[in-house]
């Protein structure tokens, strides 16, 4: 495998000691490589630019800058690069901050080596790692904090879907993975898959879970 196919990550993480774990894990992958390390989110944001990781694996609990700032400053100028937000608990509202931040998923800190390993190969290739029903879970958690959908004009952009798309978002944001949805359609799978593809174009939006933050904001679920 050559440099230029491996996984290039960026560390961010107030505790050395956790940067130099992750960083002894990552090391050990063939497909992987640690190009940088930041302690806080100013710092994150200035290594970003400069090293343009494929994945940026930011705690939210740091000095300077927090983790949720700093996400929203990377995807913004760093669109190619994608944050795996780290949180303590899975219900963290830091977590949901993140994700509306534009983070394409987080994990608990104490997960296994292997579930991390996996996630950093899942957000490279442009998927999301908060499961469906996570993601759900999350929203319901903090519903309280979404902007009220009575009496608000809905986002201009889902004029473009059309019902068939409409339906698929809708599904999707009711935690249901593509099997049921398929199910419930009346769809074969790849042509859910297909739909999303389009919902995701159309709306601008980068994956899953942006797109679940994106209905329940417009009160579709």
């Amino acid at each position: 495998m050559t440099h230029d196919e491996r996984i290039s990550i960026l560390l961010v993480d107030d505790q050395p000691l956790t940067r130099v774990g992750f960083g002894l894990l990552f090391g050990a992958e063939p497909d992987m490589e640690v190009v940088g390390e930041a302690s806080d989110g100013v710092e994150a944001i200035r290594q970003a630019r400069r090293l343009r990781p494929r994945v940026v694996l930011m705690d939210v609990r740091m000095p300077v800058m927090d983790g949720v700032e700093a996400t929203g400053a990377i995807v913004a100028a760093v669109p190619e690069s994608r944050v795996l937000i780290l949180t303590t608990f899975d219900l963290d509202e830091y977590a949901f901050d993140g994700l509306r931040a534009g983070a394409s998923g987080f994990l608990l800190k104490n997960a296994l080596p292997a579930d991390l390993l996996s996630a950093i190969r899942t957000v490279a290739a442009g998927d999301a790692v908060v499961a469906p029903r996570v993601t759900r879970r999350l929203l319901e958690t903090v519903a309280h904090r979404l902007p009220s959908s009575s009496g608000a004009v809905a986002d201009s952009r889902l004029d473009r879907l059309t019902p068939r798309e409409r339906d698929i978002l809708i599904e999707v944001a009711l935690g249901k993975s593509n099997t049921e949805i398929a199910a419930d359609l009346f769809l074969s799978e790849n042509t859910v898959k297909s739909h999303f593809k389009h919902v995701l174009a159309k709306l601008g939006l980068r994956d899953r879970v942006q797109a679940v933050i994106f209905a329940y904001e417009n009160g579709l679920a």
